[in-house]
């Protein structure tokens, strides 16, 4: 009677498994670009990258030479110097006497009411000079020239509100980075699969476009300001549609972020991100439940299944589980190199199988945490 149960709801778990895989997560990986046609007005509409930078001095040293000799005939960087300290404001001073594409807004306290990087942002959004903004952050580099071009492209040429691009960490070694290259990679085949798939429901400020005037007609972050994170997936979350974004996938698109090197510094930043997810929209929150919950069930079961029939000595049965388990594996597998290829032109993944196990006490242990705390701080 209790294997006939858990047969079921093993069964019934890996349906819905798979009815992700191959109708949501595979949308990523079968994924190819499509060339549009450039207009000469287009080619030349202003952009302006935006960058919040709170102590920031040795990421903008390196960054801001990088990002001046962008392929783009018509652009600024706005650098919001948020309350530094570290000799960012001379180091800015110096730059804008180098390169003339540099604009800067100090800002030296941050109101009661409001969240840092939410008001920093909106200062400088406020007196970007193009309409169209390109957003990253300090310690992001992008990893070619045509980045500019490619991640404003479905703004200035298909007249999209938003475009969202893909941000990976630096490869390092150890398990901390693998974990953090594999938890970033999913991250994305959650937010560009659902994009895809016409429900959009986040991105990352890392690598962000949208107009200035949408900005500014819907009032900056209203009903956002308390919320300490969020300046990025929560503004998408609640604008964002099927109609509105597009999403830019090609390896020259994407910037590169420096990871965090101890665990303590990841945890705070996933508890950061997880917090967040509590004010995303009822359907979006339920869309990502419903696989969670389903993938906790089919390790759950499936490993109490095993034990049992094992137990009872009924190896064919204990096969066909360990087959289905390995069929899911196999599919995740070719989803999450497909992803790579088409996010990052890289092939090589890291163990999907024993990184998606881990990921069910990663979710559940501080995922909860994240979603029950009361406030974050972003630095």
């Amino acid at each position: 009677m209790i294997n006939g149960v858990l047969w079921i709801l093993f069964l019934v778990a890996f349906a819905v498994q798979l009815i992700y895989i191959l109708f949501i997560f595979s949308r990523l990986a079968f994924f190819k670009t499509k060339e549009s046609p450039i207009s000469t007005e287009s080619k030349t509409e202003g952009v302006t990258v935006v960058i919040a930078a709170h102590n920031e001095k040795e990421n903008l040293k390196k960054l801001i030479p990088i990002l001046c000799n962008q392929d783009y005939p018509n652009f600024d960087i706005m650098i919001i110097n948020d309350r530094s300290f570290d000799g960012t404001r001379s180091l800015l001073e110096k730059m804008m006497a180098r390169y003339p594409q540099i604009r800067t807004v100090t800002v030296k306290y941050t109101p009661d009411h409001v969240t840092s990087k939410k008001y920093a942002l909106t200062l400088g959004i406020k007196v970007a000079k193009h309409d169209v903004l390109l957003l990253t952050d300090a310690d992001c580099i992008p990893t070619s020239d045509q980045w500019i071009k490619q991640m404003t492209a479905p703004v200035r040429e298909q007249g999209k509100t938003f475009a969202l691009g893909y941000s990976p960490y630096e490869t390092d070694r150890g398990f901390l980075n693998k974990w953090i290259q594999f938890e970033t990679l999913w991250t994305a085949i959650l937010y560009f699969s659902f994009a895809l798939w016409k429900a959009p429901f986040m991105g990352v400020g890392r690598n962000l476009c949208y107009r200035r005037s949408f900005f500014m007609e819907k009032k900056a972050f209203k009903d956002l300001w308390q919320i300490t994170c969020g300046d990025d997936d929560l503004f998408i979350n609640k604008y964002a549609t099927g109609k509105n974004t597009a999403l830019v996938i090609s390896p020259d698109s994407i910037t590169i972020s420096k990871p965090k090197s101890t665990w303590k510094q990841f945890f705070i930043q996933k508890k950061r991100h997880f917090y967040a997810g509590k004010f995303y929209r009822a359907r979006d929150k339920n869309k990502i439940g419903f696989y969670t919950s389903t993938h906790l069930l089919f390790w759950i079961v499936g490993i109490c299944l095993m034990i049992f029939l094992a137990i009872e000595g009924k190896w064919e049965q204990f096969a066909g589980i360990l087959g289905i388990i390995t069929v899911r594996s196999m599919m995740l597998t070719w989803i999450f190199t497909a992803a790579r290829r088409n996010l990052q032109g890289i092939r090589k993944v890291f163990w999907p199988i024993f990184y998606d196990f881990i990921y069910l006490g990663y979710f559940w242990i501080i995922g909860t945490i994240g979603y029950r705390s009361k406030t974050v701080k972003w630095k």
